[in-house]
């Protein structure tokens, strides 16, 4: 599957088979995080890789009980601890964790898995359960298995809806 098909077929899957992901495939997956780009090459990502199903349990209830959370095999925490902040005055530490976990999603997609971005969760809590420091950002948590069922990419916006060339035309 190239790059497009996998983005194509990307959807936020929230129903998943119980089966584990083999380690082999993990490590893949966290071999194409390690391979994004990040602001003056700091790679400040890290990703707690949760499949311990009692870990998993207590995560879904600091994600605020969404069951597929419960459901998923596994659930990859990410974080970053730097404050750097770019000229532009963003901070460069949940962009790059963004990148990353977006290889995770579109390699798993070519693998035939699905995944769900999870912002809703409590980041005092998942902190505690996985013994997170506190100077550590957690940016987002990601479900991440074997699709239960066939899912389908939501609609989007067509492409001039979203991008004009040479000036704001919006």
């Amino acid at each position: 599957m190239d790059v497009m098909d996998a983005i194509r077929k990307r959807y936020s899957c929230r129903s998943y088979e119980s089966r584990e992901v083999p380690a082999d495939v993990l490590d893949e997956l966290l071999e194409a995080a390690r391979l994004a780009p990040s602001a003056r090459n700091f790679q400040d990502w890290r990703f707690v890789v949760v499949t311990e199903p009692k870990i998993r349990e207590n995560l879904c209830r600091q994600a605020l009980r969404q069951d597929f959370v419960r459901q998923a095999p596994v659930i990859i925490v990410a974080c970053s601890s730097n404050p750097y902040v770019m000229r532009c005055g963003q901070r460069i530490g949940p962009i790059d964790v963004a990148i990353a976990m977006e290889h995770i999603v579109l390699a798993a997609v070519a693998k035939g898995l699905g995944a769900c971005w999870l912002g809703a969760f409590k980041p005092y809590k998942v902190r505690q359960v996985l013994g997170i420091p506190s100077h550590i950002e957690i940016v987002d948590l990601l479900a991440l298995g074997w699709p239960a069922q066939a899912g389908q990419s939501p609609d989007r916006l067509p492409t001039h809806r979203i991008a004009c060339r040479n000036r704001w035309t919006f």
